[in-house]
């Protein structure tokens, strides 16, 4: 799954008897699948009718579903539903819940598990149910108010991606500062009251492109490490060139660096061509996805990469697995497989350039890779492409995948899917 992008409150089976917008005290990650998830997903999902689905977090028989929209329709498409930005449903029946209906003015770009069947939400919002709350805030999934004593805004900016759940949640983004106090990027907040944790406050320096930016997190299994992308070229003054993984414990770098996402891979518009990160189940290794410009050009663009959670300096990749010149947005990694979703055509596609090169495999918007060899695994469901899939969420049961289309394994699953597993 992508333990470290967001925690799931699940960890076995068992946890799914938690009633209806519950989550556990401690989230875990979900158990791994025996092999890989079904090509055709279930019938019962919800669809979302306009923009963009941004992430998805399934927290006991609730799953709440973030982005850029206005509506949602019940699987069998006879009601429709406003929901902006922000909706729940129900595992296994696609039951639009009718008491979490929250007011954002703005995209909701993740979720994190908070206490007591709340989530946590993160995006370029300014307010929510009518309060000001800027970037970040703590919503009840049984009545979708905001809850009381939960203080955290910030200074400026978005937050672009939140990770955690337990005792905090760390927030990543372009903002200057968290509650008045400076943090630029990266914070740590308490889940349950959003205080700025006072012990961790890394220094990140040196943009390559545009503003000072964190554009994703994701968190080891145990909570050791974290692991940071962005624009930042420096981390505590040493080099670490759009990525980092730092010791929660004492908020410094690891020894870990590598010098992978040094090249240029993309153009003015973009301030970085990273994007989302994933660990392993075990948390021995994680694995990065990347975008790019227009044009091809060497290094790691539009490709996905497996690094060691080691502590390894100027590391070099287990194995990459290149589009050809299409671009990943979002990774989920399972003890069997390696889910990527963007808007690709191929994978395995080292030799292609806009075109399907030599040993490529087609694989239209979301694909699946060996953990082991890297390579394109035979599962392809195929979607329509469009921008592409940003949401890729692993639970026990499966495989959600959120997008901005409408089609999903020859099916209409407007912008929301779900793959079960084996």
């Amino acid at each position: 799954m992508n333990p470290a992008r967001s925690f799931v409150a699940l960890t076995m089976s068992s946890l799914l008897l938690l009633p209806l917008g519950t989550a556990a005290a401690s989230p875990a990650f979900a158990a791994p699948h025996e092999g890989v998830v079904s090509e055709q997903p279930v019938q019962w999902t919800p669809h979302v009718l306009d923009g963009a689905v941004k992430d998805i977090l399934r927290l006991g028989d609730t799953v709440v579903v973030a982005g850029d929209f206005d509506r949602v329709s019940d699987a069998d498409g006879r009601r429709t539903h406003d929901r902006h930005n922000l909706f729940a449903f129900r595992h296994g029946s696609g039951e639009v819940l009718p008491g979490f209906t929250p007011a954002v003015d703005g995209t909701v770009t993740s979720l994190a598990a908070g206490p007591d069947g709340t989530v946590v939400i993160g995006g370029g919002f300014e307010r929510v149910n009518g309060a000001d709350s800027r970037g970040v805030a703590r919503i009840d999934t049984a009545t979708g108010r905001a809850v009381r004593g939960f203080d955290a805004s910030v200074d400026s900016g978005k937050v672009h991606r939140l990770t955690g759940g337990g005792d905090h949640v760390y927030l990543g983004g372009d903002f200057s500062g968290v509650n008045g106090q400076r943090r630029t990027g990266l914070a740590r907040i308490d889940t349950a009251t959003g205080r700025v944790d006072p012990d961790f406050a890394p220094t990140l320096a040196e943009q390559r492109r545009g503003s000072l930016r964190v554009q994703e997190l994701a968190l080891s299994p145990d909570g050791k490490r974290l692991a940071i992308n962005g624009t930042f070229t420096e981390v505590e003054g040493l080099d670490r060139y759009q990525i980092a993984l730092i010791d929660t414990a004492t908020a410094a770098p690891t020894a870990w660096s590598t010098s992978a996402y040094e090249a240029s891979c993309d153009y003015s518009a973009m301030h970085t061509y990273m994007r989302q990160m994933a660990f392993s189940p075990d948390g021995s290794y994680f694995v990065v996805v990347t975008a790019g410009g227009p044009k091809m050009k060497p290094g790691l663009c539009k490709a996905t990469a497996r690094f060691e959670n080691s502590d390894t300096a100027d590391s070099e990749p287990t194995w990459t697995n290149l589009t050809g010149g299409d671009s990943l947005y979002s990774v989920e990694v399972t003890s069997s497989a390696v889910y990527v979703g963007g808007h690709q055509r191929w994978m395995d596609n080292e030799q292609g350039a806009l075109n399907p090169g030599p040993g490529s495999v087609a694989r239209e918007g979301v694909a699946a890779v060996d953990p082991g060899t890297g390579r394109a695994l035979p599962w392809n469901p195929g979607r329509s492409r469009g921008h592409g899939v940003e949401a890729l969420h692993a639970t026990s049961d499966g495989l959600y995948v959120g997008s901005d289309t409408e089609r999903l394994a020859d099916e209409y699953h407007a912008r929301l899917g779900m793959f079960p597993a084996p």
